[in-house]
């Protein structure tokens, strides 16, 4: 079959039309009648007219229940959208869609220059994004919509400004840029009406953190660092403050190049370290309230956002505090001397102690050099050991201890344990108290007084050899001394340690626990014996005697 030019020219044109007259129809709205519900298939046949029949999803006609809105032979409204195969594209939704479009375009059309919608981005395509909002659709141009190359946005919720409604083509169009520069431009001027005009402002707290509160000063967001919370100084916001509440603050930065507004809700009240450094001097006693107690001291509230602390050594004169807490509660009201005012870091700090009386002005009221009394084991040392009496402690030396030789504090003593001394020295001016227990034990030198006396004549072995005189061991422990002057007529250098001697008894000083022994006086003692037996006429002849002497 041929065809010559001019049938196929009006076959071209034809079809050229009819795809015009399509192209015409498309995004019309027409009303169909449902003539069939496949459900196995998902989808519902519709009449358009012409013996045609479009397709369309079933979950386009479903309610929230999931229920079909609409039954085989109801009339529906459709959007015809093109033709696929000569088959008409059909779309229930679009017509939602267009219906809520072009009610909101009458509904602002005179006031939308300022209008931000909030939606979903839900399609992408070449000329820009599909933007939905309360079933409303919004179309942003990509030059309008301020994305990054690459950003996956669909699906991202958004705020964007609506800058045009086109009745006519039933559209609306919307910026993502001009709401920027527009929110720029916004905060711009309320910080500069902020940091210039020095104002203070309400604003609403968005969001708590451990370091800070971020507050919504009129669009805009600021932080107040936990440092500018309070005079008194880092606090937790969380404890005085929740989301959502209202708080007056000032700002006093701005970091241009972070954006960074800093706020201040201290610097909207006065300053009350003001008061404290006109009103309050170095050693003014004023009443407070434990309001914190930490392992090294206690936090004391004065009131009007100041705080004092109160370090563990000034909370009494016991050296040996383990915890404030033992002596302090929170809540709990007390006097305390000012002890230190530093105007520049805005630290106060308190002593409690230094109201109390001292123990060791107590301690001097009530006992004297030479009283007994009986105090506890504090602590040992390689020296001795401490003793505290009514909160004042005194030192027991080693050679205090007992009357033994080489017997230490710690060989005898516990910490805890209650021991009886006797005060042997009040030192004022040092605060210093010397404890003695041995004079309270029996010495063995008066022990061995009470059996012994001047010129008895005794036994012990020589413990050590000095330039003065050699030290002797007698029974019980005890030691004497003979002195060189006395040991004649023994010679020093023919003497052993542990070598026995014999000597009379020269001196017994239990007062300075001393005894002297003589062999001198023994071998004078001995001689004057012997005169006196010879003296001795009643019982012996002198020549008997010499007899006697000869004879041995």
């Amino acid at each position: 079959m041929a065809f010559d030019n001019e049938s196929l020219e009006e076959e071209s044109f034809a079809e050229l039309f009819a795809a015009s007259e399509k192209q015409q129809e498309a995004n019309r709205i027409v009303e169909g009648e449902i003539v069939e519900i496949q459900e196995d298939e998902n989808k519902a046949l519709v009449g358009v007219g012409d013996k045609l029949e479009g397709i369309i999803s079933l979950d386009e006609i479903r309610d929230e229940n999931g229920e079909l809105k609409f039954d085989r032979g109801d009339k529906i409204k459709v959007m015809v959208t093109g033709y696929y195969n000569e088959r008409p594209k059909i779309s229930y939704k679009k017509v939602l869609e267009q219906e809520k479009t072009i009610e909101f375009i009458e509904q602002h059309k005179d006031d939308y220059e300022n209008l931000v919608i909030e939606g979903v981005v839900t399609k992408k395509n070449r000329g820009g994004y599909v933007v939905e909002a309360d079933a409303v659709s919004f179309f942003m141009p990509r030059s309008l919509a301020a994305f990054k190359d690459g950003d996956d946005v669909v699906g991202k919720k958004i705020k964007a400004q609506v800058i045009k409604l086109d009745p006519q083509e039933k559209s609306i169009v919307v910026s993502r840029r001009k709401l920027f520069n527009e929110e720029r431009k916004k905060k711009k001027e309320i910080i500069d009406k902020l940091i210039g005009e020095d104002v203070v402002v309400d604003g609403i707290i968005k969001k708590i953190t451990s370091y800070g509160m971020f507050v919504d000063v009129g669009g805009v967001d600021g932080l107040v660092h936990y440092n500018e919370i309070s005079y008194k100084g880092p606090v937790n916001p969380a404890k005085l403050y929740n989301e959502g509440d209202s708080v007056t603050v000032k700002a006093i930065a701005y970091d241009k190049e972070k954006r960074h507004l800093s706020l201040s809700v201290k610097a909207v009240q006065p300053d009350p370290w003001a008061e404290v450094e006109s009103e309050l001097d170095e050693g003014d006693t004023i009443t407070v309230t434990v309001s914190n107690i930490e392992n090294y001291g206690a936090f004391v509230d004065l009131g009007n956002d100041i705080e004092g602390f109160l370090y563990i050594s000034e909370i009494t004169w016991d050296k040996n505090v383990k915890n404030p807490a033992d002596y302090l509660e929170v809540g709990q009201e007390i006097d305390v001397e000012v002890i230190e005012i530093n105007p520049d870091t805005h630290k106060l700090r308190v002593s409690l102690k230094r109201l109390l009386p001292k123990p060791f002005d107590e301690f001097v009221k009530r006992y004297a050099e030479g009283d007994v009394t009986t105090g506890v084991v504090t602590s040992l040392t390689d020296f001795g050991a401490f003793v505290r009496i009514d909160g004042v402690e005194g030192l027991l030396h080693n050679q205090d201890i007992a009357w033994e030789k080489g017997v230490k504090a710690k060989d005898i003593l516990k910490s805890g344990d209650a021991v009886e001394v006797k005060i042997a020295k009040i030192n004022e001016e040092d605060q210093k108290i010397s404890l003695n227990r041995k004079t309270l034990l029996e010495s063995p030198i008066e022990k061995f007084g009470a059996t012994h006396k001047v010129n008895d004549i005794v036994k012990g072995k020589v413990r050590d050899i000095k330039d003065f005189g050699v030290f002797v061991s007698l029974e019980d422990g005890v030691d004497a001394l003979i002195r060189d002057e006395d040991l004649s007529p023994l010679n020093k250098e023919e003497l052993e340690v542990a070598q026995e001697i014999e000597a009379a008894i020269a001196n017994i000083d239990t007062r300075r626990d001393r005894i002297r022994l003589s062999v001198k006086k023994l071998d004078y003692l001995k001689n004057q014996a012997m005169l006196d037996e010879i003296n001795d006429t009643e019982s012996h002849s002198l020549g008997d005697l010499i007899k006697d002497k000869i004879s041995k």
